[in-house]
C-alpha cells in the first residue's frame, strides 16, 4: 500500500466493478460473442450479421446524441434495434429481437468470476462499513454473486452521468447520509475512479492491477490518497 494524500477519516466505501473486483475483458469478449450468435440467428435477415456492424451502428448512435454513451445497455439496446432495422426487420420484429437480444446479453454478462480473496475482503470490508457499487457498466452485483456486500448499487445512465462526472459520487453520498470526504472510492481507472472521485471531494483508492507506475502513466490527471496492488490490502485499514 503506497500513499499519495493523508487519510482522513472513513465512513463508508464505493466501489468501481469492472476490472476492479474482476477481469472484465473476458466477460465482455465471451458476451459479444454468444450476443452476436443469438442476434444471427433470430431471424433469416440477420444471419450474415457482422460484429462490426453493431458498432458502427454505436458509432452513429454517438454522433447523432454524444449523452448517449452514459447509459450504456441502452445505447447497445439501440444499436441492435437499428442494425435489425437496417437489416429489413419490421418494426415490430425489430424491437422484439432487441429486448430478446438484450435478455442474452444480460445472462452472459453476469457469468463473471469473482476470486475468492476478493470475496473475503470484500465481507470484511461489509463488517466495519457500508459498501456501495458505483458503475458506468452494466454488471449485475446480485447476477454476479456481489449484492450482499452493497447497501445500494448506482449504474451510469439511470442513477446519473457516468464517472467521472460527479453525479453518482454525490448521490451515493446523499443516500449515505455522509460529507463527500468521508467516502473512500475505489477503482481502476485513474480518470474516472480517481481523478473523478477526487475531483468532487472524495478520497480515493487507485488499485493497480498491472504493476503501472503512476509517474509516467499519460492520463494519471490527480493523486489518489493511496495505491494498492489487490484488493486484500484495503483489510489494512480495518
Amino acid at each position: 500500500m503506497k500513499f499519495y494524500r493523508p487519510l482522513k477519516r472513513i465512513e463508508a466505501i464505493t466501489f468501481d466493478l469492472d476490472d476492479t473486483l474482476y477481469d472484465n475483458y473476458e466477460v465482455i469478449r465471451h458476451t459479444d460473442a454468444q450476443t452476436l450468435k443469438f442476434i444471427q440467428e433470430f431471424h433469416p435477415a440477420l444471419a450474415d450479421m457482422a460484429a462490426d456492424r453493431i458498432r458502427l451502428m454505436r458509432a452513429e448512435l454517438l454522433a447523432q446524441d454524444a449523452e448517449i454513451y452514459h447509459d450504456v445497455t441502452e445505447w447497445r439496446r439501440q444499436a441492435v434495434l437499428l442494425a435489425m432495422t437496417r437489416a429489413g426487420l419490421s418494426d415490430g420484429d425489430a424491437k422484439q429481437g432487441a429486448k430478446a437480444a438484450m435478455e442474452n446479453f444480460a445472462y452472459w454478462r453476469s457469468k463473471i468470476y469473482v476470486p475468492e480473496e476478493n470475496h473475503e475482503a470484500l465481507a470484511a470490508l461489509a463488517e466495519r462499513w457500508p459498501l456501495v457499487a458505483i458503475t458506468n457498466g452494466n454488471a449485475d452485483p446480485h447476477a454476479c454473486g456481489l449484492s450482499q456486500y452493497f447497501q445500494f448499487t448506482l449504474r451510469a445512465g439511470p442513477h446519473g452521468r457516468a464517472k467521472p462526472y460527479s453525479d453518482m459520487y454525490k448521490k451515493a453520498a446523499l443516500k449515505l447520509d455522509l460529507p463527500l470526504e468521508q467516502i473512500l472510492h475505489v477503482g481502476d481507472d485513474l480518470t474516472t475512479d480517481v481523478a473523478g472521485s477526487v475531483a468532487c471531494g472524495m478520497q480515493s483508492c487507485w488499485i493497480n492491477l498491472r504493476e503501472g507506475n503512476l509517474m509516467h502513466i499519460k492520463d494519471a490527471r490527480l493523486l489518489p490518497h493511496i495505491e494498492i496492488s489487490q484488493l486484500a490490502s484495503l483489510t489494512a485499514l480495518l
